[in-house]
């Protein structure tokens, strides 16, 4: 496979402008040409393996960041946004990645304009089906503002995982303390934690400053809640500063957003970076022996891996993804070229909807995207008890992953046959996207190709596509 040169014109300016260097200065200290520096930054040429290693060399430079990052997230979001009917013809690959390098504004403005456009239209066809009025002004929903946020922050928010860090350093979570540590800081903040047999999870009354905790959820879910609520009290500062720059569009939206940067310190602090990092690796990313050296819940190590992207120490690239029975993705992130589809549902062959089939087992996965990207995917069941016999129970399954590359670091990667091509399963983003023209679980034809529909022959599907 053919690898893919690197354009990196707005990371490199962003470089120089930080360090205070002129195009001149800047290019004598990579030991290049200043047109050649020009043309770098201007994306006419990749940026080459001895500026790289120049990056690296003279400034310390955390040469990922020139890969990663927004790019290629705006490339699959652009792609899925241009298969729309709406567009006749979609641009070549790679102008869409010139765009996404050399003008990400505008390609944000785009995407934001695509979704205003589709929610209108989706409001129109509930407003025709239900002959009724609505008023309300077409918007992103602050659910997707809040998720866009986090999605292109690589769900790493710094200054909010150090400070749940130094929490958790000074309560000493790491080395095994828990809910009396968390409670006996809650009791010096004249506050009391109560359990309590109701149905909700958490319930702060400030004025009598009594916390009450479900006592039917499992410990690990106790400790999150009640570090939720310190966060909420103590660093409330902290989170309204990250909310103002975040720069939200509506209420509800920071509303909505400050209970996932809480959440976030609560993962953080159960999780602290350095220390779970660094048992991530000598385990081999073992989720169960993860969750068993920090009190967690399976989900929460998952979910904490895939946050790993701290500048000078960042863990391996993962995906993460949390689904429903129905198959709609209620969590997802990705610090990998895979991108979740932003409308339908994920690929049914992604081995994420058989968890429900094997309760309590991991399923491992070889896969390999219509780009010719291949994975390694893993996934499980994580049902909830409700806590009593007609307490309904919430039935989930979790997929993480990373690129095939990464294989080896973990200790589910063992004897899979990552060099046979013919292991790797086909699997898509979304049906409507995707190129594949034989797939037999596609439930919709793609937009971007035509079909042709012959009735006398009939294939895997009724139709022919392209």
């Amino acid at each position: 496979m053919a690898t893919q040169k690197l354009y990196a014109g707005v990371k490199l300016r962003e470089v120089r402008t930080r360090l205070g260097l002129t195009q001149k200065d800047f290019a004598s200290k990579l030991d290049v040409s200043l047109p050649y520096l020009n043309q770098m930054e201007n994306n006419r040429r990749p940026v080459s393996t001895g500026v790289v290693l120049a990056l690296a060399q003279e400034f310390g430079f955390d040469v990922t960041e020139l890969s990663t990052g927004d790019a290629e997230r705006m490339v699959t979001d652009m792609r899925e946004a241009l298969a729309d009917p709406v567009f006749n013809d979609a641009p070549p690959l790679a102008d869409l990645r010139l765009t996404a390098s050399n003008a990400p504004t505008l390609a944000r403005a785009f995407l934001e304009l695509h979704r205003a456009y589709k929610q209108s239209h989706e409001r129109l066809a509930a407003l025709d089906e239900m002959l009724g009025r609505d008023d309300t002004p077409s918007a992103q929903s602050p659910w997707e503002e809040v998720r866009d946020f986090f999605h292109y922050c690589d769900n790493y928010i710094d200054a909010v995982d150090r400070a749940a860090e130094r929490f958790s350093e000074q309560l000493g979570l790491e080395c095994g303390a828990g809910l009396e540590a968390v409670a006996s800081h809650l009791g010096r903040m004249g506050i009391t934690v109560e359990l309590s047999l109701a149905t909700g999870l958490r319930d702060f009354d400030s004025a009598a400053r009594i916390l009450s905790i479900s006592s039917r959820v499992d410990p690990a879910t106790q400790l999150f809640q009640m570090i939720h609520q310190c966060a909420l009290i103590e660093q409330n500062d902290l989170l309204e500063a990250t909310l103002d720059l975040a720069r939200f569009q509506s209420e509800q939206a920071r509303d909505i957003c400050k209970i996932g940067l809480a959440n976030y310190f609560a993962g953080a602090a159960i999780l602290p970076y350095r220390a779970f990092l660094n048992h991530a690796q000598l385990t081999r990313h073992d989720l169960e022996q993860l969750s068993e050296r920090f009190g967690a819940s399976l989900e929460q190590v998952a979910h904490r891996l895939s946050t790993l992207q701290r500048p000078g120490a960042k863990g391996i690239p993962f995906f993460f993804v949390r689904v429903d029975q129905a198959g709609t993705i209620t969590k997802r992130h990705s610090a990998t070229r895979l991108q979740f589809a932003r409308f339908g549902g994920a690929c049914p062959l992604w081995n994420v909807h058989q968890a429900f089939e094997t309760p309590g087992r991991f399923l491992r996965q070889l896969a390999e995207t219509p780009d010719g990207v291949r994975y390694f995917c893993l996934a499980r069941d994580v049902s909830k008890s409700g806590g009593s016999f007609r307490a309904p129970r919430r039935r989930f399954a979790i997929g993480l992953g990373c690129e095939i590359q990464h294989a080896g670091a973990l200790v589910y990667g063992d004897d899979m046959d990552v060099d046979n091509g013919q292991a790797f399963e086909p699997i898509g983003i979304s049906c409507r996207i995707c190129e594949r023209e034989t797939c037999h679980q596609r439930s919709v034809p793609p937009m971007q190709k035509p079909i042709t529909v012959d009735h006398n022959r009939r294939g895997v599907l009724p139709y022919g596509i392209g």
